[in-house]
């Protein structure tokens, strides 16, 4: 069964980016500081991320995330998807608008321009069509940014949060709960390692 899972790094006051984040600044003023882990040797590290890369049937993130991942000092043969551990989902962007070019065109992207519920509709899609091409039950993954998964969350789409919660104070930058989400989380696994705190929610209303 193919579920929604939102999958990000977190500072230990809450927010998914420092100060000041932009295209050619992704994780903002010392947000580098949250994926600390995922280039980490910490064998439970490379477990998690083994893992949580390897269930990826489909992505979803938004715009200004893309923007970031697809800029000239965003992902390239050494840096991508998972820290290039597994694999090449299929990526679905929430957008306004279509790109007039990408510069990663060697990955599968999907362009939604009719909202968030659509476009983890059509990952829902591609995850269920690899999930049967594969053999294996594999998920939607919402990697972000902040405000996407934010409104995902309130928008009761979220089965189920996996948070790396990163010894950091940033003090400001994009907060991961702006506001309400309606839901109960159920915690599942906690995994402490050298770099982080790898948390995971099952998610009810």
């Amino acid at each position: 069964m193919t579920r929604i899972i939102a999958d990000i790094s977190v500072s230990l006051d809450g927010f998914v980016t420092g100060p000041d984040p932009g295209p050619d600044n992704g994780l903002g003023t010392g947000g580098e500081a949250l994926h600390r882990w995922a280039f980490s040797a910490d064998p439970a590290d490379r477990r998690v991320l083994r893992e949580g890369t390897a269930r990826s049937g489909a992505v979803v993130l938004g715009r200004r995330l893309f923007d970031v991942v697809d800029g000239p000092k965003g992902w390239d043969d050494t840096t991508g998807y998972g820290a290039g551990e597994v694999g090449r989902p299929a990526f679905v962007v929430v957008t306004s608008s279509t790109p007039e070019s990408v510069r990663t065109a060697g990955l599968d992207w999907t362009f939604v321009t009719t909202g968030l519920h659509d476009a983890v509709a059509a990952a829902r899609e591609r995850a269920a069509a690899a999930s049967s091409d594969s053999g294996t039950d594999l998920d939607v993954i919402l990697m972000g940014g902040g405000s996407t998964i934010g409104s995902a969350l309130e928008a009761g789409l979220v089965d189920a949060l996996t948070l790396h919660l990163a010894p950091v104070l940033l003090g400001a930058g994009t907060p991961l709960f702006p506001g309400e989400a309606p839901r109960t989380p159920v915690q599942r696994s906690v995994i402490p390692t050298s770099t982080a705190t790898h948390l995971t929610y099952d998610l009810f209303r």
